[in-house]
C-alpha cells in the first residue's frame, strides 16, 4: 500500500497516497479546483493554467534539514512567488494549498478571459450548451464582462469534418489538446495533430479516412467546449432534453456499460428515439471509454428494415399475420417434429432468452444447440478469470498470452487494457501467424503457420513446465519461445486470452484445451487475475454456454435431418451456402429475428424480436460478469423480446416457461443454472464508489462520460476459483493442408457485414465491400492486382464464390488468403482454394 500524505486544501485535511496529484486530492476531498487540459486518465501536461492555486510548503532549516517551527509549533509555510498548476504538482507532507485567494481569483479570470478572447457566442445552439465545462467554469469563474471586442475575435472554418463521424468546429477550439492526448497516448491512434502556430493552431487530421480510429467517438466526450462533436448528435438535440438509460454493448464480449441518450421528436411523430449512445463508468469493464462500433451501430435498431409484426407463409410466399396465428402455426410444425426438434441460438441474445430456448428443445425432447464458429466455453467456466479479476490491477508480475486473436479487431476495449497492462510492466505474450496492432506492446513475438496454433501453446506449456520443476525442457522452438514460457512460468499471475484467428470450430476447440492445460501446469488458475479469456464473436456467447447451449460438430447434418429448426438470432444461410441448403431441406423452420434475413426469408413462421434497445436483460461478458440492461425507447410495431417469444411458442405446446418478465426469467433461471445460484436483477444494478470521480456536476473533469448508478454487476466465479480438481484434458487436432491452392483463413474485422453492423447507415462507409487480403507475392505468381475483383473457387469440384475484392497486404503469410468472417464468403475453417479473376461486379 502506498504511503500516506497528509495536507490541507482551502482549510480540508486531507490524507492520499504519495504521488497523487493535486488537482486529483482535491477531487477527492470535495474541493473544486477547475482545469480544462487536464484528465485524469491522461499524463498531465499544465497547458491551460485554469487550475493554478497557490501553495505553501513547510520550511526547513538548510543545515539542519529539520522543520522551521512557528511560536505556536506549527511549521512555517513557505509560499512560492508564482502560482502553480494543480494538476502537474505532486502532493507533499503538510503542504497547504489555497485555490480562494484573490490572486488565485484574478488568475483564473484571467486564463478564461484570453480563452474567451476569440471564442464564439455560439452558446444559444452549441451541441455542448448544457454540459460545456467552458461555460459553466466562467460563470463560476470568469469575469462578468470581456475587454476584447467582438468584431476583433479571430474566425476560423466552423464546420470541419475530421472524417465521416466526427465534425470540428475550430473557432470552438480551445487548444487543450486533449483529443489528440487521447489519441496519441491513450489509444495509440496518432492521426489528429496541431497545424500551424499561434492564433492560428488547428486541429487536423493526418489519416486516410479522416481521424481512421476505433476509438474517434472518445475524443467528443473529453472535449471541453463543442469544437468536437459525433455527426450524428450535431445540431439534433440540446443535453437537457434527453433521457438516459442504462445499457450494455451487443457487439463483442467485453459488455461495454453504455448510456442510451434519448428524447420525443416531432419528426418521428412523437416517438422516442435515441439520439447518441454514451460510455457509462465502469472501471472493471471499459473504464470511460467505448469504441466507435459500439457508438455509432446502434442505428441498427432504428432502421426502417426492422421486422415489425409476425410472418407466415401461405402459398409459398411469406405473409403478415396476427400473433396468434404465427404461433398457432409454429406450434403445428414444432408439435408434429416431437424430439426431431433442434433449437439454435445465438450469443446475440440475452441469458434470459437462452435459458428459454433450452427449457423449450429440452421441453420438447429436441435438442438445444449453439450457433457460433469458435469452442471452449465450458473450460472458461472451469478456469475462466477468477473472480476479482482486473485488467487494472495487471503490471508487474502478470504474464499476458494472446494467442490467435488480432485483439484490437475482435474486443477493442480489451485490446486498450491488454495494451495498458502492459505499460505498466506486464509481461505481454503475442503468438499469431501475423503481425498486429498488439505486437507494439509485447516483450515476446511468437509466430507459427496457421493450423499450428495448439501445437504452439503446448510448447510454451513443455516448456514452462520444466521451468516450475527447474528441470532442463526441450530446446525446440528457439530462443523466443524459450524466454516467453520462462516469463510466463515465473510470473505470479497469467492470464491466456485465445481467439479464432484462422480457426473453425474444431481447431478453436484443441486451442482451447492447449491453453486451460498450459495456465494449470503453470497453476495460473483459480485466483484474481490469472485464468482464460475466450474472445467470442458476439456479447453474450459465454452466457450461451453457460445457459447450457453447445455447437454442433456438423450443423448441416443436424438441421437437414430435423423436422423442424427454431433459430432465433442468428442468420445461418447467410453465412454459408451449406447452412442454406440444408434450411432449405429442413421440413420445418421457424425463425425470431429483427431483419428478414436469408435465413428468415427460408421460415415457414417468421416471429419478430425486440432490440436491445427496447427491452430489459443480461449479458454474460467473456470475463464471466452478468450486467443487466435495460429498455430506452418503447417498442417497434408488434415485436416482443425474444425470451417472451419462446414462452409463447411453449404455451402453444403446453410448456410452462416465463414470458412476462425478464425479471422473473432471470430468476428461474438463477434457480437452475449452479454458477447463477443466488445471482438477482437486485444485486446486478448494486454499485460502489469509482475512481477517477466522473460524470457528476463538473463535467470539466472527466468529460462527459456517464456515472454508474444502474449496476456494475457481478463477477462469476469459476470451478477453479471454487477449489475443484482440475486435471489436462485431451486435445483433438486436424491439421489443415494447403498442397493443391493457398490456403484460406477465417479472420475477424470489426466493421462487417454483420446483421448488426450492415444496416446502420452512418457507418456505411466504414463497411468494406466485401474481400480478402492476399500477399503480394501471391497475387503477383497468380497475376491478381491489388483492388480486382476475384472469386475463391472451393472444394475438388471449384465453386465459385461470391466475387470480392483482393487486397495485398506484405504482412499476409505466404500461401495464405486471409477472409474476414461476416463478408458473405462461406470460410469456418481452413480451407484450400484458388483464386480467379471475376468476369462479374462485386457486390456492394
Amino acid at each position: 500500500m502506498s504511503k500516506l500524505v497528509t495536507l490541507q486544501i482551502d482549510g480540508r485535511q486531507v490524507q492520499v497516497p504519495e504521488g497523487t496529484l493535486i488537482v486529483d486530492a482535491a477531487k477527492l476531498a470535495g474541493v473544486e479546483i477547475p482545469v480544462f487540459c487536464y484528465h485524469p486518465k491522461m499524463e498531465p501536461v499544465g497547458m491551460c493554467r485554469m487550475c493554478l492555486v497557490e501553495i505553501g510548503r513547510p520550511l526547513r532549516d538548510r543545515a539542519t534539514g529539520e522543520l522551521v517551527l512557528e511560536e505556536d509549533g506549527s511549521p512555517r509555510l513557505q509560499f512560492g512567488p508564482k502560482l502553480e498548476t494543480a494538476c502537474t504538482t505532486p502532493v507533499s507532507e503538510g503542504m497547504v494549498v489555497l485555490g480562494q485567494t484573490e490572486k488565485v481569483k484574478d488568475a483564473r479570470q484571467d486564463v478564461l478571459e484570453f480563452l474567451l478572447t476569440s471564442h464564439p457566442l455560439d452558446c444559444p445552439v452549441c451541441d455542448k450548451g448544457g454540459e460545456c465545462p467552458l461555460q459553466n467554469l466562467t460563470m463560476d469563474f470568469g469575469p462578468g464582462q470581456s475587454r476584447f471586442i467582438y468584431d476583433n475575435k479571430f474566425h476560423l472554418a466552423k464546420h470541419v469534418p475530421l472524417g465521416e463521424l466526427i465534425m470540428l468546429d475550430r473557432e470552438r477550439c480551445i487548444q487543450c489538446a486533449r483529443c489528440t492526448r487521447f489519441q496519441s497516448e491513450i489509444v495509440d491512434d496518432p492521426v489528429i495533430g496541431f497545424f500551424q502556430r499561434g492564433r492560428a493552431l488547428e486541429i487536423v487530421t493526418f489519416s486516410e479516412p479522416g481521424f481512421d480510429s476505433y476509438f474517434s467517438g472518445n475524443a467528443t466526450d473529453i472535449c471541453p467546449v463543442g469544437a468536437l462533436t459525433t455527426v450524428d448528435f450535431r445540431f439534433e438535440a440540446r443535453p437537457w432534453e434527453l433521457n438516459a438509460a442504462a445499457s450494455i454493448c451487443s457487439h463483442c464480449p467485453v459488455g461495454c456499460n453504455l448510456t442510451l441518450n434519448t428524447r420525443r421528436e416531432a419528426r418521428a411523430d412523437g416517438a422516442k428515439v435515441i439520439k447518441r449512445v454514451m460510455p457509462r463508468q465502469n472501471e472493471a469493464v471499459n473504464e470511460i471509454w467505448i469504441c466507435d462500433k459500439g457508438r455509432f451501430a446502434y442505428h441498427y435498431t432504428q432502421s426502417p428494415a426492422r421486422l415489425d409484426q409476425p410472418l407466415v407463409r401461405k402459398d409459398g410466399v411469406l405473409s403478415p399475420a396476427t400473433w396468434d396465428q404465427a404461433l398457432e402455426a409454429a406450434a403445428q410444425g414444432l408439435r408434429a417434429a416431437g424430439q426431431e426438434l433442434l433449437v439454435l441460438g445465438s450469443g446475440r441474445l440475452s441469458n434470459e432468452d437462452l435459458f428459454n430456448l433450452r427449457m423449450l428443445a429440452e421441453g420438447s425432447g429436441g435438442k438445444a444447440a449453439l450457433y457460433t464458429h469458435m469452442g471452449g466455453g465450458d473450460l472458461v467456466a472451469q478456469l475462466g478469470l477468477a473472480k476479482g479479476s482486473n485488467f487494472a490491477g495487471m503490471g508487474l508480475g502478470t504474464a499476458i498470452l494472446v494467442v490467435a486473436s488480432d485483439l484490437e479487431e475482435e474486443a477493442p476495449l480489451w485490446w486498450l487494457r491488454v495494451k495498458q497492462a502492459a505499460e505498466r510492466g506486464a509481461s505481454l505474450i503475442v503468438a499469431n501467424p501475423r503481425p498486429t496492432k498488439t505486437d507494439r506492446y509485447a516483450k515476446h513475438v511468437l509466430r507459427y503457420p496457421y493450423g499450428a496454433e495448439a501445437d504452439t501453446v503446448l510448447s510454451l506449456l513443455e516448456l514452462a513446465s520444466a521451468e516450475k520443476s527447474g528441470s532442463r525442457g526441450s530446446d525446440g522452438g528457439g530462443a523466443a519461445l524459450q524466454t516467453a514460457a520462462r516469463a510466463f512460468a515465473q510470473a505470479e499471475n497469467g492470464v491466456v486470452i485465445y481467439g479464432s484467428e484462422g480457426l473453425g470450430l474444431t481447431g478453436s476447440r484443441a486451442l482451447a484445451q492447449a491453453c486451460a492445460n498450459l495456465l494449470i501446469a503453470t497453476s495460473h488458475i483459480g485466483r484474481p487475475n490469472n485464468g482464460l479469456l475466450a474472445v467470442w464473436a458476439a456479447a453474450n456467447t459465454q452466457g450461451a454456454w453457460d445457459m447450457g447451449l453447445r455447437p454442433l460438430a456438423d450443423l448441416p447434418s443436424a438441421i437437414s435431418a430435423g423436422k423442424a429448426v427454431y433459430i432465433a438470432g442468428a442468420d445461418p444461410a447467410g453465412d454459408d451456402p451449406a447452412l442454406q441448403q440444408a434450411l432449405e431441406e429442413a421440413a420445418f423452420v421457424v425463425v425470431q429475428e429483427l431483419f428478414l434475413t436469408e435465413t428468415a426469408r427460408l421460415a415457414d413462421v417468421v416471429l419478430p424480436a425486440m432490440a436491445f434497445t427496447e427491452r430489459d436483460g443480461s449479458y454474460t461478458s467473456g470475463e464471466r460478469r452478468v450486467q443487466r440492461y435495460y429498455p430506452a425507447v418503447p417498442a417497434l410495431g408488434l415485436v416482443l423480446p425474444d425470451f417472451a417469444i419462446t414462452a409463447r411458442v411453449a404455451a402453444a405446446l403446453g410448456l410452462d416457461l416465463e414470458g412476462s418478465s425478464a425479471l422473473l426469467a432471470f430468476e428461474r433461471l438463477a434457480a437452475s443454472v449452479p454458477d447463477y445460484a443466488g445471482l438477482s436483477y437486485v444485486n446486478l444494478s448494486e454499485v460502489s464508489e469509482q475512481w477517477p470521480i466522473v460524470g457528476r456536476g463538473d463535467l470539466y473533469y472527466g468529460g462527459t462520460s456517464y456515472e454508474n448508478n444502474q449496476g456494475l454487476g457481478v463477477q462469476l466465479g469459476s470451478a477453479a476459483g471454487r477449489g475443484a480438481s482440475l486435471a489436462p484434458g485431451k486435445i483433438k487436432k486436424t491439421a489443415p493442408s494447403s498442397a493443391d491452392g493457398l490456403l484460406a483463413v477465417p479472420v475477424t474485422r470489426l466493421y462487417d457485414r454483420g446483421t448488426l453492423l450492415l444496416p446502420s447507415e452512418l457507418l456505411a462507409s466504414r463497411i468494406p465491400q466485401p474481400y480478402v487480403l492476399l500477399n503480394p507475392a501471391d497475387a503477383q505468381q497468380l497475376k491478381l492486382g491489388d483492388g480486382k475483383a476475384i472469386q475463391l473457387l472451393l472444394g475438388t469440384a471449384g465453386v465459385a464464390s461470391a466475387p470480392v475484392i483482393a487486397r495485398l497486404e506484405e504482412q499476409v503469410p505466404s500461401g495464405v488468403v486471409l477472409v474476414p468472417r461476416s463478408m458473405g464468403l462461406p470460410i469456418s475453417d481452413p480451407t484450400p482454394v484458388k483464386l480467379r479473376l471475376a468476369n462479374v461486379a462485386v457486390m456492394g
